[in-house]
């Protein structure tokens, strides 16, 4: 039997409709849809981002809905939040496929697509939807690791092979990589000679490529464990002498700027942490990616 999701209609049939902060209820006159990707079947450490798009959901209830960063408050623009994919557990290539297809359907319908993970494999359905639609597009990649190994322990579908999947796919010299700081010495080789690649930091070197990436539709892939733990260590494979919110939050500042046609959030292992900090913070990073990217 094929599968089908219609983009129009909460995900899960049992969605109780508990949203993201100031989403409508009307899909039709939304410009942008948030849905769920509730998948960490190739976790390599620590699982759990599969509860992260719900508890993401249930903390923006704290954040206020203007931004002091970006000047835009959250009633300027119109979004619907679907509820999470069904996800086939244990099975990541069919997952990666429904995501695609889901996210292929809000593409032709003119919505912006801002996803929640999951860990980071879920992003590659998404990106090759939006590949599809814009043949030229650029990838944004914001992330502690390189995430550019071919197959790990022999599994070609892994959270550490996504973005190689993607570079092989789009092209590795439209990747940009931003605050990479983990990975192995071949990977880290790999990435020196093929994709754009700026690790360790964010802010300083998005803006010396800002103009190379204008005109391009953009597609920003941010992979909470980024972050340093100080600030968000709810993530399966956290690093230390990462970013800081206070440089995420100028990024998104300058990546206002770009042409970005889609965005997701992912790693956020809300189990990990009972502080809430992670989900706090990744809340209101898609805040800001709903208020910068949402025109």
């Amino acid at each position: 039997m094929t599968f089908e999701m219609r983009p129009s209609q909460p995900l899960d049939p049992a969605y109780s409709g508990n949203v993201f902060i100031a989403a409508q209820p009307d899909y039709e006159s939304a410009q942008a849809v948030i849905y769920g990707m509730p998948m960490d079947w190739t976790v390599s450490f620590r699982s759990g981002s599969r509860l992260g798009p719900a508890r993401i959901r249930e903390v923006s209830v704290g954040l206020e809905e203007y931004s002091p960063y970006l000047d835009r408050d959250l009633s300027d623009i119109r979004y619907f939040d679907a509820g999470d994919l069904p996800l086939p557990f244990g099975n990541p290539k069919e997952s990666v496929d429904r995501i695609y297809q889901y996210t292929t359907g809000l593409f032709a319908q003119g919505k912006f697509p801002l996803g929640l993970g999951g860990e980071h494999l879920v992003s590659w359905g998404a990106i090759r939807a939006a590949w599809e639609k814009h043949p030229d597009l650029r990838v944004i990649h914001i992330d502690a690791h390189t995430d550019l190994r071919e197959h790990y322990e022999g599994e070609p579908y892994s959270h550490a092979t996504v973005i190689r999947k993607v570079c092989d796919g789009i092209g590795p010299e439209r990747v940009y990589q931003f605050g990479i700081r983990s990975g192995t010495r071949e990977e880290f080789a790999w990435a020196k000679q093929n994709t754009r690649f700026f690790p360790f930091d964010l802010a300083e070197p998005l803006s010396g490529v800002l103009e190379e990436l204008k005109g391009y539709p953009v597609y920003v892939t941010f992979d909470i464990d980024a972050m340093d733990p100080a600030y968000a260590p709810g993530t399966g494979t956290a690093e230390h002498g990462g970013l800081t919110p206070k440089e995420v939050f100028k990024a998104f500042q300058l990546m206002s700027a770009l042409n970005v046609v889609g965005f997701d959030l992912v790693e956020v292992a809300p189990q990990i942490d009972p502080t809430e900090q992670t989900q706090i913070l990744a809340a209101k990073f898609v805040r800001e990616a709903l208020l910068a990217f949402v025109r």
